[in-house]
């Protein structure tokens, strides 16, 4: 078996002779030299083929080349200013391991349908996989953030019995004869871990099974939900702040060359650093109705007015102190104004909407008691949960973060269907 290289590796070995296992990108002639465009998952590289300097089997080889047909190819690493790795090959052998016929995706214009039919195709192309890199780069620095500052992963349940927010968007299963539904939020058993270990955070999976086709829905989703003992309100906001400064400054870090693929303006994540601008939900009421939007207090933001707010600012600003009213159970109202809750949004730039929504908990377990008559829960699934304030109940805090939103964002795609590698829409459950 040949030891290969990777072109993510060229760098190391400039002036000596390789062998890459690749794929045929594009390629094009001119007379006695072939320029072809190879790509192995780790970067892209221009292989010349130059008719005088290779064997004539080498040089058809090269000829029958197809957009994707799989090769080894062997070559001189030369330094090349000029191309976005900074290197090219200078070719000297090639094995062809297939030939591909009739790939379908072709450097033409696509259909949006047309891709995702093809997605498992689709994320071979440049803009994909610079958007896969710069998703994984956000897990990356998503986790090096937490594990760094003393939090534990803990893995919640995909399957539960109940629902931390109803079931009514849930996703329903039989558990052999009882009842379970796929998890919307593993944050209930974040707050039971949080009681045992101080800080901890979960990072998987979440459903949810509502019937919405906007850019910023998914149904398959995951999810980054942190939960801290002994943290109120004000300490929750900064932990927030700093989290999303520390990953939007890695990607801008380590992944240039993809934002740049993407075509992603780099000036505009350049700025995004703590602290972020807040404003309270009656300042944002007071200013979405000075702008002329419909909206009346107690009444939940929809898109356009979460984008109507975000304008405002160059970086994400939080909106806090929303109404009990249409907000979760388990929120801990104002001391000094019961009728709004210490909780907030993190509302995106750009128009990319809430990438995290976060509270202090109640801690009192008289008033969690009330709180789930008042949403007629059921204490009997809920116990467990009602014994966190039994047994040492203390202040703590949380909140989740949507990954997919932040990857839109942090990109600045159209759509949230390309921030993860197979979608699951409304109507998609192919591929």
């Amino acid at each position: 078996m040949k030891t290969l290289t990777t072109i993510g590796n060229l760098k190391d070995f400039a002036g000596q002779s390789v062998w890459l296992g690749c794929w045929l990108n594009n390629k094009r002639s001119s007379g006695k030299i072939q320029f072809l465009q190879l790509r192995d998952g780790t970067g892209y590289v221009q292989g010349v083929v130059v008719k005088s300097e290779v064997a004539e089997e080498i040089w058809n080889a090269a000829k029958e080349l197809t957009q994707e047909s799989s090769l080894y190819v062997k070559g001189i690493v030369r330094e090349e200013p000029r191309s976005q790795s900074g290197y090219e090959l200078t070719v000297e052998e090639i094995e062809i391991i297939q030939i591909t016929q009739d790939y379908p995706i072709t450097p033409k214009e696509h259909g949006i349908d047309f891709l995702m039919d093809r997605r498992h195709l689709w994320l071979r192309s440049p803009k994909q996989r610079a958007i896969l890199v710069i998703r994984a780069e956000i897990i990356r620095s998503i986790q090096q953030f937490f594990d760094e500052r003393s939090f534990t992963l803990v893995d919640p349940p995909i399957l539960t019995p109940s629902s931390c927010e109803g079931t009514t968007n849930l996703f329903h299963t039989k558990y052999f004869d009882e009842d379970a539904y796929l998890t919307q939020s593993g944050q209930l058993y974040m707050e039971a871990a949080a009681m045992a270990l101080g800080k901890v955070y979960s990072f998987g999976p979440t459903f949810r099974a509502e019937k919405s086709k906007t850019r910023r829905h998914l149904i398959e989703f995951w999810m980054i939900e942190p939960e801290m003992a002994f943290v109120d309100h004000e300490e929750n906001l900064r932990v927030q702040e700093q989290f999303v400064s520390f990953v939007v400054q890695n990607v801008v870090k380590n992944c240039r060359k993809e934002l740049e693929t993407i075509g992603r303006d780099i000036s505009k994540l350049e700025n995004i650093v703590a602290p972020f601008p807040r404003i309270t939900y009656d300042e944002a009421i007071a200013y979405l109705q000075e702008q002329k939007h419909e909206i009346q207090w107690g009444e939940d933001f929809g898109a356009p007015h979460e984008t109507a707010i975000a304008e405002k600012y160059d970086r994400p600003v939080f909106i806090t102190h929303y109404p009990a009213s249409f907000k979760a159970f388990y929120m801990k109202p104002d001391p000094n104004r019961p009728e709004v809750v210490l909780c907030a949004d993190m509302i995106a730039p750009e128009g990319y909407g809430e990438i995290i929504g976060g509270s202090q908990r109640i801690d009192d377990p008289e008033l969690l008691a009330e709180r789930f008559n008042e949403h007629e829960l059921s204490t009997e699934a809920y116990q467990w949960y009602l014994d966190l304030r039994k047994y040492g109940t203390v202040p703590h805090s949380g909140f989740g973060l949507g990954l997919e939103r932040t990857v839109a964002w942090i990109c600045g795609l159209e759509h949230v269907r390309e921030t993860i590698p197979f979608p699951r829409l409304l109507y998609r459950l192919y591929p």
